[in-house]
C-alpha cells in the first residue's frame, strides 16, 4: 500500500520516521567524520530549520544517536555531541579489549571464504592508504565485519556503541602516528588477517587484544586530546 492509501495519522507517522532517519543519518555522517566535535552542542531549532521538519523527527532522530552513543540528551537542558574523559576512553578500550577478541573468537569458524576474501583486501587497502578519514572508514569495516558472524547480538551492540563514541579519539590517535606506529599497525593488521585466513582463533585473540591495548596506551600519553575535546 502507497502512504496516500493509509490513514492521515499513519502517514504522518510514516513521513516523520523517514525524516527523522534522514536527520539521523547525517548527525551520523557528521558526527563520526569529524564535523561534529565531541562536546558540541546541536540546537534541535536549527536542525529543524535546515530540514524543514518540525521538533518531532527531531527529537526522535536524536534519541536514534543516544542510542547510537553518539550524542547525550540531558533532560530540560539540550543535546550536546558526546564527549569522553580520559578515565571514560580508557575504560571504553578495557572492555574493548575483552569484548572484542571474544567476538572475533566466535565470529571467525562463521566467517565465509568471501568475506575472508574481502577482509584481506581491506587490510591492504590499509597499508596503501595515506588519507587519515579514509584510514578511519576502512579500519572500522575491517574490524566490524571480521565480527559480524559472531552470533552475540548484545555483545556486538556494545561494541558498536563503543566504536561510535570513542571514534574522536581513534581520529587523534590516528593523526599522531608517525611511521614507526604506522608500521606498527600494518604489521599487527596482517598478524590479525594471517590468523583469520588460518582460522586460528587463540591467535587472533591474541592479536586484537594487544592491538586495541597498544592504542589504550597510546592515548593515555596524549590527555590534552581530553582537554580539547
Amino acid at each position: 500500500m502507497s502512504a496516500q492509501g493509509l490513514p492521515q495519522n499513519q502517514r504522518i507517522d510514516k513521513a516523520s520516521t523517514v525524516a527523522a532517519d534522514k536527520i539521523a543519518g547525517q548527525l551520523r555522517s557528521d558526527i563520526l567524520g569529524g564535523r561534529l566535535a565531541p562536546g558540541e552542542r546541536i540546537m534541535q531549532e536549527v536542525l529543524a530549520e535546515q530540514f524543514g521538519a518540525s521538533r518531532m523527527p527531531v527529537r526522535e532522530a536524536l534519541r536514534i544517536l543516544q542510542s547510537d552513543g553518539l550524542v547525550t540528551l540531558i533532560s530540560n537542558s539540550g543535546a550536546w555531541v558526546s564527549k569522553l574523559s580520559m578515565a571514560e576512553c580508557a575504560e571504553a578500550y578495557e572492555i574493548r579489549e575483552r569484548l572484542e577478541p571474544l567476538l572475533i573468537r566466535e565470529s571467525i569458524p562463521l566467517l565465509s571464504d568471501h568475506e575472508i576474501d574481502v577482509l584481506t583486501g581491506l587490510v591492504e587497502a590499509l597499508e596503501e592508504n595515506t588519507d587519515v578519514e579514509m584510514f578511519l572508514r576502512l579500519d572500522r569495516q575491517f574490524h566490524l565485519l571480521s565480527y559480524s558472524a559472531a552470533p552475540t547480538a548484545i555483545v556486538s551492540e556494545i561494541i558498536h556503541r563503543l566504536w561510535n563514541t570513542t571514534q574522536h579519539y581513534r581520529r587523534a590517535f590516528t593523526l599522531l602516528m608517525n611511521s614507526e606506529r604506522r608500521q606498527i599497525t600494518t604489521y599487527e593488521h596482517r598478524l590479525l588477517i594471517d590468523a583469520i585466513q588460518r582460522r586460528d582463533t587463540d591467535e587472533a585473540e591474541r592479536t586484537l587484544l594487544g592491538h586495541i591495548r597498544r592504542t589504550r596506551h597510546e592515548l593515555g600519553r596524549h590527555p590534552e586530546l581530553f582537554i580539547a575535546s
